[in-house]
């Protein structure tokens, strides 16, 4: 695929997601397909699986629409996401591969902390479906 194939499928992604993102529901969907698409990715797909379901978690907790876990679980989740998105962490980002090493270390870490509020995070999301 070079670059112009590439800004193609983008502008065409682009469009339908434009239209996806005006239904929760299908924002919801579309997470799970990604839950689901992570756990194949060797390694590092088990540990990411639940991103889609942190985001997602956050997002229902900041809008209150899922009040049930703790506001410490919500702000060791958004503290690994600030980590990831900081440009001076630990280990430089531009280092190759160990530069993103320690923000999936933190990311990894926190996502195994909050396991079981995530885990009932999902089994309420499947039920409001």
């Amino acid at each position: 695929m070079d670059l112009e194939q590439a800004k193609e499928w983008l502008d065409k992604a682009t469009g339908e997601a434009q239209e996806v993102i005006s239904n929760p529901s299908k924002v919801d969907e579309i997470l799970l397909q990604l839950e689901n698409k992570l756990q194949e990715v060797p390694a590092i797909g088990e540990t990411l699986s639940n991103l889609p379901t942190m985001i997602a978690m956050v997002k229902a907790w900041i809008k209150k629409e899922y009040t049930v876990v703790s506001p410490k679980v919500i702000a060791c989740l958004v503290g690994a996401i600030l980590y990831l998105l900081r440009k001076n962490d630990l280990i430089n980002d531009r280092i190759p591969i160990v530069g993103i090493a320690d923000d999936l270390a933190v990311l990894g870490l926190a996502l195994k902390l909050s396991d079981p509020e995530l885990e009932a995070f999902k089994a309420w999301r499947a039920n409001q479906a």
